[in-house]
């Protein structure tokens, strides 16, 4: 059982304070992507989903409290996602779990969502001290938001808005109107957007448009990413592409999509004023 009725969103839950890794609870990729034309044997993009988790919790060795800020880095190749109120029990499962250091607890953190996605998943663990200072950072480019126009279309997404001209351009768009909703609780998930490429000029308004057009459109984080890169592609054929979305937290998560043709591309972490 691993579609999104059978996980723990929705449900009254018992909270366990107790390391259990069986909490975690995977979704196949491969079910959405077939709605967007894309075989898990060949992915036009590659891509990482990005997490941090600022609710991590676990007993020293004495049985004194251990706080961390945890970032974690999923391959767009793994053939699974982690349904997020299943990774939030499985986090909180450390919390009265006795453990000598923070290495065994990132040890453990990084067998057990690679068994979850499928693949290897780097973890990198942050103490309170070590984020001190640390600057908030927007996702850079121009911004679509500043345009008059008229909206009448919030779902489900519209591809047929997005068009190109003639020419060759390089840049960088962004835009903090992304909503769309959880297709088990209905409830929304809010984030920022950043479209970069190169190729023929993409009409700004018709983006927006399109960009509006998911919020009441119901997928995970990572397929509304996937569904706004296949569709950038298949309607203005850029010769290079990015998408990263940046979505505010939820239950001590939040969850960062990135995907492009670039196989070398990596992306940051810039915490954004709404995260």
């Amino acid at each position: 059982m691993s579609s999104p009725e059978h996980s723990p969103l929705g449900k009254a839950t018992v909270y366990a304070d107790r390391y259990d890794a069986s909490l975690l609870f995977p979704i196949p990729r491969q079910g959405k992507r077939d709605e967007i034309g894309v075989s898990g044997a060949d992915l036009p993009f590659h891509g990482v989903d990005l997490w941090n988790g600022y609710e991590l919790s676990w007993l020293d060795a004495r049985g004194k409290p251990m706080v961390a800020v945890a970032e974690f880095r999923f391959p767009a190749t793994t053939p699974n996602i982690v349904e997020s109120k299943s990774f939030k029990l499985y986090l909180n499962s450390f919390a009265q779990e006795r453990l000598p250091d923070a290495a065994e607890v990132r040890e453990r953190l990084v067998r057990d969502l690679s068994a979850a996605s499928g693949g290897p998943v780097s973890v990198v663990l942050h103490a309170p001290n070590e984020l001190d200072g640390t600057p908030l950072g927007e996702p850079e480019g121009t911004l679509l938001d500043d345009q008059a126009l008229d909206f009448d279309c919030y779902g489900p997404p519209r591809p047929d808005y997005l068009t190109a001209t003639a020419g060759d351009v390089r840049e960088t768009l962004v835009s903090h109107l992304l909503r769309s909703n959880c297709p088990v609780t209905g409830q929304p998930d809010w984030g920022s957007v950043q479209i970069a490429y190169a190729g023929a000029p993409i009409d700004h308004a018709g983006l927006l448009r399109y960009l509006v057009s998911f919020r009441s459109h119901t997928e995970f984080h990572e397929q509304c990413v996937e569904r706004i890169f296949t569709d950038i592609q298949a309607h203005c054929a850029p010769r290079e592409l990015s998408v990263y979305a940046r979505y505010t937290r939820r239950g001590g998560l939040d969850i960062n999509p990135f995907r492009s043709t670039d196989p070398t591309a990596a992306p940051g972490n810039p915490r954004g004023a709404r995260q």
